[in-house]
């Protein structure tokens, strides 16, 4: 449920989830960008699968349920948002859920190609976005995004 230190979604507090599920995200993606080392260490999984893949090793499964797993967690979180009426039925949270995590890997990678986070910070921040057109503010709440 957590990459880095972050709760994905709120996960850890249905209160949060409830409340500010896009919001988490956006603190989800803060976190990477703000780790001083994400472009220089660029994304563990990426970089492992990356360099197994290539070999002979028959670990394709492993890594693509490795992935899968890191997905189904967003795809999770926006299911749920969608029940409790966060997230317009037009949203299809497995597809979201795809286009976070690879703006996440494609962010990070360039990030590391380019020894700057921007890659990143843009990659998420459109993916998030993205995913925001689809919220549902709270009855009786503005939303001021």
């Amino acid at each position: 449920m957590f990459a880095g230190s972050v709760p994905l979604f709120g996960l850890a507090s249905p209160l949060v989830a409830v409340n500010s599920a896009l919001d988490s995200l956006r603190e989800w993606a803060d976190f990477y960008i703000a780790y001083e080392h994400s472009y220089q260490q660029g994304c563990t999984l990426g970089s492992l699968a990356s360099e197994i893949i290539k070999t002979d090793l028959d670990v394709r499964t492993e890594l693509a349920t490795a992935f899968e797993q890191w997905r189904d967690i967003f795809r999770d979180g926006l299911e749920r948002m969608q029940r409790l009426g966060r997230l317009s039925a037009e949203a299809d949270p497995t597809r979201l859920a795809s286009l976070l995590l690879s703006a996440f890997q494609g962010g990070m990678l360039l990030a590391q190609v380019a020894r700057d986070i921007a890659p990143l910070k843009d990659a998420l921040g459109a993916a998030i976005d993205y995913a925001r057109t689809f919220a549902i503010p709270p009855a009786g709440v503005l939303e001021n995004r």
